[in-house]
């Protein structure tokens, strides 16, 4: 859905990634340094009601993590690896978005449907992208999704920021329509696998049916 914002960011942040493939800094050390850091900010910030401020320090995170796949390209150092870490991370990094807000409304106490969306907004965005991930180690393109992990993240943290400057009723609505938005993509994925599936008769094997596997996403891919 905002795939087509990513020509300008890739722009803005273009200068940024210039300099820091002047430096020794890896994009893999990015990685990490962003999914920390937007942990960090998640599970210390939310769960006291700093919303606002964590939402500041989650989204200059999320800017950092964005540069690895930038300066890996710059550095030449592209790989299986690094595109594994990225993935992997991200989950890292969603899973402590989604927790810091969980355990907010908990701690407020009142709000405890509101923890289970949150909850549920974080399971479902794993199996959206597990979906993908999986479609593409059987050899089967996933691309298709009104949710991906971009849009997912943007709903989670502009609504949070919003309702720690004081904007009533904009989390619960955030959070339950990401919930739905969410669920809908992941069947979207369901159905496109099956109907490619269906078209190629290429369907999954018995025996990759009952491996249990989870494949590592291609590198150029990444699991959204």
């Amino acid at each position: 859905m905002l795939k087509v914002l990513r020509p300008v960011i890739t722009r803005i942040l273009t200068p940024v990634t210039a300099a820091l493939a002047r430096t020794p800094v890896t994009p893999n050390a990015l990685t990490i340094l962003g999914t920390i850091g937007v942990s960090a900010c998640a599970l210390t910030l939310f769960p006291t009601g700093h919303l606002f401020w964590g939402v500041v320090g989650c989204t200059l995170f999320v800017l950092l993590d964005m540069l690895d796949g930038q300066l890996a390209r710059v550095k030449g150092t592209t790989g299986k690896f690094g595109a594994f870490l990225d993935s992997t991370l991200d989950r890292v990094a969603d899973a402590a978005v989604f927790s810091g807000l969980a355990v907010w409304f908990v701690l407020r106490g009142d709000d405890k449907v509101l923890a289970g969306v949150a909850l549920f907004c974080l399971v479902a965005g794993a199996l959206v992208s597990y979906a993908k991930a999986r479609a593409e180690g059987l050899g089967i393109r996933c691309d298709v999704g009104f949710a991906e992990r971009t849009e997912r993240l943007l709903i989670a943290l502009v609504a949070t920021g919003l309702s720690g400057l004081g904007v009533p009723y904009v989390l619960p609505v955030g959070l339950w329509l990401l919930a739905g938005a969410s669920a809908f993509t992941f069947g979207q994925r369901v159905l496109a696998v099956r109907k490619a599936a269906t078209a190629t008769g290429a369907g999954p094997s018995a025996a990759v049916r009952d491996s249990g596997s989870d494949p590592v996403p291609p590198a150029a891919g990444g699991t959204n």
